[in-house]
């Protein structure tokens, strides 16, 4: 099972290119892209789901060439977009089983079926005949991952989708998408690092339309051993450090100093000391310089 994106490009009317000459091969399991907001990564991902046409490029799904073949790649497609819209006054299990029908699943009997399974596997049984709009944030997410696996598609596309959930909400719904992940293609678009180097095995960094970068997080963070250094400093001391460093973050601690994090091939003086690195560390470093 493999997706691959050959010299993508799209350019919306008002001049953003938000998509640029884009190359990118995926393989089964949970991929997570990461890049800012605006780096382009929803118009990726509804290029992916066919719902706008490219400029130019290509998109493939095993031997499909989706934008060529809509229907029949649409039957392998689950799509979660950042907003999900439901009827305020039905149950899940009136929707699902709605939805059900419209995805051409004609028999009560497996229609019942289906979305038993997928109340269970998003943890809504229990709640299945209560409205959807009384749901909180999270549980209308598993909802929205309930309904995209009516069809068993085989490519999952969820973008940005724990934007604004508390860390409960969030953790359960990363399970949901855990669950799902070792037998599909599920691509996770965020903003978020810590969705990705909880959840995926590989990822890519996007920014201004184009890949920095393709590797697996263990491999991202390994990269960077040994070159990132800490200190603690003041607020009035923090502008010209980061004049003279490649200072990639910056928190303050309790009595108001604050700890930078640098990138360096080497101990940058006495001050500092060696920290291990992590995967922010990795994405500030690709997109600390480029344009936003």
């Amino acid at each position: 099972m493999r997706l691959r994106i050959d010299k993508l490009s799209k350019t919306y009317k008002n001049g953003v290119k938000a998509i640029n000459e884009l190359d990118l091969v995926i393989e089964k399991g949970m991929f997570g892209l990461l890049g800012a907001n605006g780096a382009g990564k929803s118009s990726l991902m509804r290029t992916i789901a066919t719902l706008q046409n490219p400029d130019s490029g290509h998109v493939y799904f095993n031997d499909i060439d989706v934008h060529k073949n809509r229907m029949d790649f649409r039957k392998s497609l689950g799509y979660l977009p950042q907003d999900f819209g439901v009827y305020a006054k039905d149950s899940a299990e009136q929707l699902l089983n709605y939805f059900a029908i419209l995805k051409g699943i004609a028999s009560k009997k497996d229609r019942t079926k289906v979305v038993e399974e997928a109340l269970h596997l998003t943890n809504l049984y229990d709640v299945r005949r209560k409205r959807v709009s009384t749901y909180s944030g999270g549980m209308r997410q598993r909802f929205g991952i309930a309904q995209l696996l009516l069809n068993n598609p085989k490519l999952i596309i969820v973008d940005e989708p724990t934007a604004g959930l508390d860390p409960t909400e969030r953790n359960r719904f990363l399970n949901v998408l855990r669950d799902i992940g070792s037998d599909n293609i599920v691509i996770f678009s965020t903003h978020l690092v810590e969705d990705v180097k909880d959840l995926c095995s590989d990822m890519a960094v996007m920014n201004q339309g184009i890949i920095l970068s393709k590797i697996t997080p263990s491999n991202a963070i390994n990269s960077l051993n040994g070159k990132i250094w800490t200190m603690k400093t003041t607020k009035e001391k923090l502008d010209t450090l980061q004049q003279q460093y490649k200072v990639l973050s910056s928190n303050y601690n309790e009595d108001n100093s604050i700890n930078i994090r640098v990138f360096s091939d080497t101990k940058p003086d006495d001050r500092f000391v060696s920290v291990q690195s992590n995967l922010e560390d990795y994405y500030f470093s690709l997109t600390q310089n480029q344009p936003i």
